[in-house]
């Protein structure tokens, strides 16, 4: 093996490790009240967080808006995510994961169980690994006391 060949290995490795230390960064604010103030330099200036029916929203300033009022709506959630699919090209990557995560709304104090598939893009910029969209394609919301044997998806509480 050349001593390229080795340099780009490692660099892909490095990069896989980063991504995925991204994602965890991610994961701990949401689960540490939507710290709006950490979770927004994780994104892109011009990033897009798309949660389908949880809301869309442009650029680091949208984002952090939408995770500042976050814990009003949801008081509590802990995010597991579980086999990544990491591909990266350059100062670009794709990623996919999936989602369990027992999470609470305030209104009602409602108990669901939420499975989703996160499909992120990020780039590197300034040597450092951002997310340039995450999109989250829910597969499953629902109420804790029924479970998803009964309702698969339910009405997103307010």
């Amino acid at each position: 093996m050349s001593d390229d060949d080795f340099a780009a290995r490692l660099r892909r490795l490095e990069d896989l490790e980063a991504i995925r230390v991204l994602k965890y960064r991610y994961c701990t604010y949401c689960d540490d009240g939507y710290d709006a103030a950490r979770l927004a330099p994780l994104f892109a200036a011009d990033a897009v967080w798309d949660g389908g029916a949880l809301g869309r929203f442009v650029g680091r300033e949208a984002i952090r808006g939408f995770f500042a009022q976050c814990s009003k709506l949801v008081p509590f959630a802990i995010h597991q995510v579980t086999n990544p699919v990491i591909e990266v090209d350059g100062d670009r990557a794709v990623g996919r994961w999936y989602l369990w995560e027992p999470i609470v709304f305030a209104s009602g104090n409602r108990a669901l169980w939420m499975a989703a598939r996160y499909d992120d893009r990020y780039r590197r910029e300034r040597g450092e690994w951002l997310f340039e969209s995450v999109m989250i394609d829910l597969r499953m919301l629902s109420p804790y006391e029924e479970g998803f044997a009964k309702v698969r998806v339910t009405e997103i509480p307010r």
